[in-house]
């Protein structure tokens, strides 16, 4: 059995490959703990299942936030259990790629690496999330021709431009989907009076939310509580506030991916107009988002056929060819 791994440990979702079986886990990165004596109880959707439901003692945690491990504690017994799941006991000592934010600072790197390798593997290795998005559509990253990349993940958005092997020109930013949730979640709490949790938030953002300003209006029953008695209540949610919270967001990343391209080489530029901007990452799915980023940067949008698991897959495939891509986990491990 093999022993290759190759990890993406998000804010939202943790995704697993495993050589020669393909995706094993993919899974929420979130593990319910009992507070009392700090016994992980589950993980993943099983987690997400319990939080709420019992004592008040259980509780949810999530050791990665904006594409950084926040728990360390946490992050290590996760994916402890998670190579458990996997096939890999304590003598497997596994060899993993793991994707790290192009925004995140060698302290947090040297974390990751810390908390997988006291997870059970055996070596460790970094590769950029744009790279790896790039790796897993067949991009040319060899070649001298710009390819860009815009991932919009839950914790960070990041636009790169890949030529020859390397990231020619970036923009990282800490925000994410989980960060338009919050803010859904505040306004309705603002605007309505009706505290609603995160999960909520997130169906709320796929349900009316767009990035479009011309977007059709429609209206969302949600449930929730009332702010000071705590009341179950139950109002209508528009998808003027919802987009009204989030637009400054949106913005952001729009005008991010903007800075990044103008900061490119111009010959890169140029590939750039005639290929286009290739979208991956959950936020990919948010209505409108494609056709905004359009119009921000004037360059045309190609949305990946599986824009959530791009990366992981890019990651899985250098699995097949360590020796040859040293240079790209050099350039991670930072």
């Amino acid at each position: 059995m093999s022993r290759d791994l190759a990890i993406d440990l998000g804010t939202a979702s943790t995704r697993v490959i495993v050589k020669g079986r393909g995706m094993v886990i993919d899974e929420p990165s979130v593990v319910a703990v009992d507070t009392r004596t700090r016994e992980v109880l589950a993980l993943g959707h099983d987690a997400d299942d319990l939080v709420g439901r019992t004592a008040d003692h259980v509780v949810a945690v999530r050791p990665v936030r904006q594409g950084a491990i926040t728990d360390f504690d946490m992050a290590e017994r996760m994916l402890r259990a998670m190579l458990h799941r996997c096939g890999m006991g304590r003598m497997s000592r596994p060899r993993v790629i793991l994707t790290v934010p192009a925004a995140a600072t060698s302290i947090e790197r040297r974390a990751l690496k810390q908390a997988i390798r006291g997870a059970g593997a055996g070596s460790a290795m970094l590769l950029e999330s744009t790279m790896a998005a790039a790796i897993g559509l067949d991009l040319p990253v060899h070649e001298p021709v710009g390819s860009v990349i815009v991932d919009v993940g839950a914790g960070t958005s990041e636009t790169g431009m890949i030529s020859l092997g390397g990231v020619v020109a970036l923009k990282a930013l800490r925000i994410g989907g989980h960060d338009l949730d919050l803010a859904i979640a505040t306004a309705v709490r603002q605007s309505l009076d009706l505290v609603i949790s995160e999960a909520l938030a997130q169906e709320l953002k796929h349900r009316v939310a767009s990035a479009n300003p011309a977007a059709r209006p429609v209206v969302a029953e949600v449930h929730g509580r009332r702010t000071a008695s705590g009341i179950p209540a139950v109002e209508q949610v528009s998808s003027g506030l919802v987009n009204r919270a989030i637009g400054d967001l949106v913005g952001s990343i729009v005008a991010g991916s903007a800075a990044c391209l103008a900061d490119a080489p111009p010959e890169l530029a140029q590939d750039a107009i005639f290929e286009g901007i290739h979208l991956v990452g959950g936020g990919a799915q948010l209505d409108g988002f494609a056709e905004r980023l359009k119009t921000g940067t004037s360059v045309p949008v190609r949305v990946a056929a599986s824009p959530a698991t791009a990366v992981v897959e890019g990651a899985g495939r250098c699995l097949d060819d360590v020796g040859r891509l040293k240079a790209l986990f050099a350039a991670a491990d930072r």
